[in-house]
């Protein structure tokens, strides 16, 4: 985390239940991680942004004024956090994007308002985890708080050994455990788990205060292998291969799948 140590958890703010867990959850991260916390919501105006009318006027009160109660329900969750809030013009996916280069991490609550009625997970949030150039987290509607291990997915992927070093550094910073998993199918399972711990082995003597355990799951659904995996995980960790503005064809099934069915914030690692 040393590289990012000075710059901001950013968390996209709305007036939903799930951007409220989002909050609770950046706020604890941003103390742990001793630095600010930034609320920023995004707003869109008719018409150009310099023809402010009088009820976009209040409308602006009114979101300054959600956006400090925010600001207290986070200093409430994490005393001591610095935090700072901003509201700016423009469509949330493009202002996110932007800001992303300059965040620690990027925290979004799984679904804002505005998006479709029943739908599984927001589209605000898949498409900064697809396109974001920091760590991305989508945290869920409120649940209990968990207090299992951090769960990372491992693949033959370079994005795989990023995501393991995310999920190795949040656990450490947790005091938690890390249970990694790999998805195998069509060969041996002992072969497997055996290339499994050789990979994560020089990792482990860099860490070597964490309780690491690895396990090669028979499951040509990583996705599945990973809900499954640990169902008490408090946090999942997976990679990405690429970035780009389009959700889904950077993600691919295991992400949307996992920021769609998970009970626990999943993080998104380019």
């Amino acid at each position: 985390m040393t590289a990012t140590a000075n710059r901001p958890v950013l968390v996209g703010v709305d007036a939903s239940a799930a951007s409220s867990a989002a909050v609770r959850w950046a706020a604890k991260e941003a103390r742990r991680r001793d630095t600010t916390l930034r609320l920023l919501h995004a707003c869109v105006f008719e018409g150009a942004p310099e023809r402010v009318t009088d009820d976009s006027e209040l409308l602006l009160e009114h979101v300054q004024g959600w956006l400090r109660r925010a600001a207290d329900v986070a200093r409430e969750w994490a005393p001591g956090v610095r935090v700072e809030t901003s509201v700016e013009l423009g469509l949330a996916v493009d202002i996110l994007l932007a800001e992303s280069p300059g965040a620690a991490l990027v925290v979004l609550g799984s679904h804002g308002l505005g998006g479709l009625r029943g739908a599984l997970i927001g589209s605000v949030a898949l498409r900064v985890a697809a396109g974001a150039a920091a760590p991305v987290v989508v945290v869920p509607a409120p649940r209990p708080d968990r207090t299992g291990p951090v769960v990372v997915g491992l693949d033959l992927s370079d994005s795989s050994e990023h995501a393991l070093r995310f999920a190795l550094d949040e656990a450490a910073s947790l005091g938690a455990p890390v249970h990694v998993v790999h998805a195998w199918h069509g060969g041996d399972g002992a072969t497997c788990q055996h290339d499994l711990e050789t990979r994560i082995a020089s990792w482990a003597g860099k860490y070597p205060a964490l309780e690491i355990t690895a396990h090669a799951v028979a499951d040509r659904n990583p996705s599945r292998a990973l809900l499954h995996a640990v169902p008490d995980a408090r946090l999942i960790v997976v990679g990405t291969r690429g970035r780009g503005p389009v959700a889904g064809g950077v993600l691919g099934s295991t992400g949307n799948a996992l920021l769609a069915h998970a009970a626990c914030p999943v993080a998104v690692v380019h």
